[in-house]
């Protein structure tokens, strides 16, 4: 019982790696980015591709690789969803759509089929393990993993509310135009967020091609994981989405303990009964905005 609540609770410090930039997202800009999985396979493809042409480690072509995703925030939010969000709650959200799907079918032509790892570029740590009393073992990458993920949260928690830069966010987070009023640069501030949430997205992306293998379709699985921790740990707290993360893996874990098919299935009764507890408190149908602003109300104050 023990080892599969800390293997789980290192599942879910993945799983919050992978929310974290779904969840400030949709703090920051009230966006549902539905290309959040893709652009994680992008950044793991774009690791594998550095490590591979250079030889050098996958943590070296993080960081190259971090900075570009940063970039390419900044152009979603300035070429794809600052004009989306013109158009309504529901634009953004096929806008994303659509480009998880050309992200998708552009991965597979450049890739093919075959799946990639970047396990095999770090040596030991893939498999190594902490020994624990009780004769228990840990792997050492999940547990860092989860350390790497504490990390990100608590500077992105810092970054809003203790800089200058996080009461912009927070303020256009409320209300883009009064915020406009007292000097901030909406525009601005939503590009900024856009390319904090993407650079997250690269570290995930790593996680990923570390902890296993991908493929140019990898990307809903992540979304979905992600979409889940964020809805039954709430939107409206970063520390929330990992603690739901830890939920959400506890349940797969519990549940791939009474039935093989039980791994996502306990996951996902876990979800649902979160989420129409949350809409049945605030009276709510079952619409994709609903059901986020209900887990998110009052992230921005």
């Amino acid at each position: 019982m023990t080892n599969i609540l800390i293997q789980a609770v290192l599942l879910g410090g993945y799983y919050a790696l992978i929310a974290c930039g779904l969840a400030f997202m949709f703090q920051v800009m009230r966006v549902i980015n539905l290309a959040h999985g893709s652009l994680a396979v992008v950044s793991a493809y774009a690791v594998w591709s550095l490590s591979d042409s250079f030889g050098g480690s996958p943590f070296v072509s993080l960081l190259a690789v971090v900075p570009l995703m940063g970039v390419a925030g900044w152009l979603l939010q300035r070429l794809v969803l600052e004009r989306a969000v013109r158009g309504g709650e529901l634009l953004p959200v096929l806008s994303t759509f659509g480009l998880a799907i050309v992200l998708d079918n552009l991965l597979f032509q450049q890739f093919g089929a075959n799946t990639r790892s970047l396990s095999p570029m770090v040596g030991d740590l893939s498999w190594e393990a902490f020994e624990l009393p009780g004769n228990i073992y840990v792997g050492k990458l999940p547990v860092y993993i989860l350390i790497t993920v504490i990390v990100i949260i608590g500077a992105l928690d810092l970054l809003l509310k203790r800089t200058a830069l996080g009461r912009q966010i927070r303020a256009t987070a409320a209300d883009p135009d009064t915020a406009g009023l007292v000097g901030v640069d909406a525009r601005r501030t939503a590009g900024i967020a856009a390319a904090l949430a993407c650079m997250t997205v690269a570290v995930s992306g790593a996680a990923l091609g570390l902890r296993g293998t991908f493929d140019a379709y990898a990307g809903a699985p992540q979304l979905l994981f992600a979409f889940e921790a964020t809805i039954i740990g709430g939107a409206r707290s970063l520390w929330g989405v990992l603690a739901g993360a830890i939920v959400l893996a506890v349940a797969q874990s519990f549940g791939a303990q009474i039935h093989p098919q039980g791994f996502l299935l306990g996951g996902h009764l876990v979800f649902l009964v979160v989420l129409f507890v949350r809409l049945a408190l605030k009276g709510r149908s079952l619409n994709l905005m609903h059901i986020l602003r209900a887990t998110g109300k009052g992230a921005a104050q």
